[in-house]
């Protein structure tokens, strides 16, 4: 197992969608040396830094600097149409990436349980062929039951699911329940810590980030579960944003340096 850092883990620093930007956004090569400069070897590139949106040579660029800073590079996108897939299945094999991490909605498409399977299951020899691993995100809407029942009908070693420590609160299912039911199939990791709180009005709770370790998950017994299974475990971060995009940035980085030392007394590489 290796610990590494995901792109969601500096969300606010990389941007987000329909909030303020920052004045100079983290880009890929920057997640790689930042990763670097950070002593961790490992960084997974989702859909928030769309590896397809870059030229030929900035990703001959973010490459050299993966080698040269000895980072590996882990592959994540959006979206199950089988060409999208395929371009990013071949993005997976020029970064040698071992699993394609997928989540399957997009804005335009939420494909049922069953169209999920109709459109991976005619992918998966050439997933078979590059020796990548497609890694299904439990992402809010799917419960437990239809993930097991979409990897059942795929039936291959080249799907799995990588687990995400809090998404499926949004499919009304606590992450004891979705860490028991997917251990069996678990490819990839995303260790998010949260905290679930009262409002101050008092009707209502809320859920949101903390650094590893501060929050409510029990990050050992979540590695204890999925002992034997062979994964990377990566940090991603709720951070809630701050009045200014520089103090929302700087509370991002001051979270990934407190969540570091503390995931690195659980995970040996």
């Amino acid at each position: 197992m290796k610990l590494g850092i995901g792109s969601y883990a500096y969300a606010w620093s990389i941007g987000v969608n329909g909030y303020p930007q920052p004045s100079l956004p983290m880009t890929a090569v920057g997640l790689v040396r930042r990763a670097a400069e950070l002593g961790v070897h490992l960084v997974q590139i989702a859909d928030n830094l769309p590896l397809d949106k870059l030229d030929a040579a900035d990703f001959d660029a973010l490459l050299a600097e993966a080698k040269r800073l000895d980072v590996a590079i882990e592959v994540g996108t959006r979206g199950i149409q089988p060409e999208h897939l395929s371009r990013y299945l071949a993005i997976a094999q020029r970064c040698g990436s071992p699993i394609l991490r997928v989540v399957v909605d997009t804005a335009a498409h939420h494909p049922s349980a069953n169209e999920v399977v109709d459109l991976l299951k005619p992918m998966l020899p050439d997933f078979a062929a590059a020796g990548i691993t497609l890694a299904i995100e439990n992402h809010d809407r799917f419960k437990v039951k239809s993930l097991v029942e979409i990897l059942t009908a795929l039936d291959s070693p080249y799907v799995g699911i990588c687990l995400d420590t809090v998404n499926s609160f949004g499919a009304l299912e606590d992450p004891l329940r979705v860490i028991a039911a997917l251990a069996p199939y678990v490819v990839n990791l995303h260790i998010k810590d949260f905290q679930i709180r009262r409002l101050g009005h008092n009707m209502g709770f809320i859920i949101d980030g903390t650094p590893a370790g501060q929050g409510m998950l029990d990050i050992p017994m979540v590695l204890e579960q999925l002992k034997g299974r062979s994964f990377n475990a990566i940090l991603e971060l709720w951070p809630a944003p701050e009045a200014t995009m520089d103090a929302t940035a700087a509370k991002e980085e001051s979270w990934v340096a407190a969540s570091l030392p503390y995931l690195r007394q659980h995970i040996h590489e």
